[in-house]
C-alpha cells in the first residue's frame, strides 16, 4: 500500500476508473472533507445518494482494506489540513518579514522556471488555434482559480467576442449556463489541487457535447486531463495555506499576448472603441487612456501584417 499518498491524491489518480456512484462520493469528499471525516459509511452513502456497499467499494478502489482504513486516512488528512497554520508558524515563525518575502518570491520563481521547462509548446499552439476558431468560449474556474478565470475572460474579450465566464456555486448552475455548448465551441477549464469536482463535471459535460476542451492544470496526473487533449501544465504548490498561482497566471499572460499577436487589428479596434466609450462617459482621465498608439505589441504585429 502507498502510505505516502494522501487520500485526495488517491482519489485524483483513480478518478478515471470510478463508477458514477463512486464519483459522487469522490466529489463530496473533495469538496466537503471536513464533513465527511465525521460520517459513517451509511451516513456518507445517504448524503450523496448511494448505497453503503458503494461507499465500501469506493474505499477498496482507492486501495484501502475497507471503510475503517479509508476513514482513518481521511481523519489524518483532515488533521494535517487543520495544522496548516501551525506548519506556517514552524516554517516562517522566526523569520523576519523580509526573509518571508524572499522565501516566497524565490519559490514562485522556481515554479515559473519549472513551468518553462515542462510546458508542451505544441499544446500551447493548439490552444491558440482553438481559441481563435471557436464560435464561443466558455471559461470555468472555481474557488481559488476564479480570479484566473476572470483575468482570462477580461482579456479574451479584448481580442474576440462571445467569451463567457461560468459563475457558479453549484454543479446544476454550471449546466444551466453551458446548456448550448456544442462542437463549434471551446471550454477552458482551470483547476489545481484540490481539484474542483464542479470544474471536472463541466469538463465532462463539454466533452460529452463534443466541444473543444482546453485545461490549465498542474500535472499529467491531474484528473482534468481526462477530458482534454490540449493540456497546459503550470506548476502550482501550496505556499503555507495559500495556493501559489503565479505560474498559471504567467501561462495565461502568454496566451493573451500570443492571441494579440495573431489578431492585432481586432484588438486595436476593440481598444479604440473602449477608449471612445471611456472618454465619452468620463470613466478615466485622458492621460490614463491615451495608450493605444504607444502599444509596441500591437504596432509590431500590424507592421508585420503590412510587410
Amino acid at each position: 500500500m502507498e502510505e505516502q499518498k494522501d487520500i485526495l491524491s488517491r482519489i485524483n489518480e483513480k478518478f478515471s476508473i470510478l463508477s458514477k456512484g463512486q464519483r459522487l462520493i469522490a466529489s463530496f469528499v473533495i469538496d466537503h472533507y471536513d464533513q465527511a471525516v465525521f460520517m459513517t459509511a451509511a451516513k456518507l452513502g445517504e448524503t450523496v445518494g448511494v448505497s453503503e456497499s458503494t461507499v465500501v467499494r469506493f474505499a477498496v478502489t482507492l486501495d484501502y482494506d475497507g471503510f475503517p482504513e479509508f476513514s482513518k486516512a481521511l481523519e489524518n488528512f483532515y488533521k494535517n489540513r487543520m495544522n496548516s497554520v501551525q506548519k506556517v508558524n514552524a516554517k516562517y515563525g522566526k523569520s523576519s518579514q523580509s526573509e518571508v518575502l524572499n522565501s516566497v518570491l524565490k519559490a514562485d520563481i522556481e515554479k515559473i522556471q519549472d513551468t518553462i521547462e515542462n510546458i508542451d509548446v505544441d499544446a500551447f499552439e493548439l490552444a491558440i488555434d482553438i481559441i481563435l476558431n471557436a464560435k464561443k468560449i466558455y471559461i470555468v474556474g472555481i474557488r481559488s482559480c476564479e480570479p484566473l478565470a476572470e483575468f482570462l475572460q477580461f482579456y479574451l474579450n479584448m481580442i474576440r467576442q462571445d467569451v463567457y465566464l461560468i459563475k457558479t456555486t453549484s454543479a446544476s448552475e454550471i449546466f444551466e449556463q453551458m446548456i448550448r455548448v456544442d462542437e463549434k465551441d471551446c471550454v477552458i477549464g482551470i483547476s489545481f489541487p484540490r481539484y474542483s469536482m464542479r470544474t471536472l463535471k463541466a469538463m465532462e459535460f463539454a466533452t460529452d457535447r463534443n466541444a473543444k476542451v482546453i485545461t490549465i492544470t498542474d500535472s499529467i496526473h491531474s484528473p482534468m486531463n481526462l477530458y482534454s487533449s490540449c493540456n497546459l501544465l503550470a506548476r502550482s504548490d501550496m505556499v503555507s495555506i495559500v495556493d501559489s498561482l503565479v505560474a498559471p497566471l504567467s501561462v495565461i499572460n502568454a496566451l493573451v499576448v500570443a492571441l494579440c499577436l495573431k489578431r492585432p487589428k481586432d484588438v486595436k479596434a476593440n481598444l479604440e472603441n473602449l477608449e471612445s466609450a471611456w472618454s465619452n462617459y468620463q470613466v478615466y482621465l485622458n492621460d490614463e487612456i491615451n495608450f493605444i498608439d504607444d502599444e509596441p505589441i500591437l504596432n509590431y504585429s500590424l507592421k508585420k501584417e503590412e510587410d
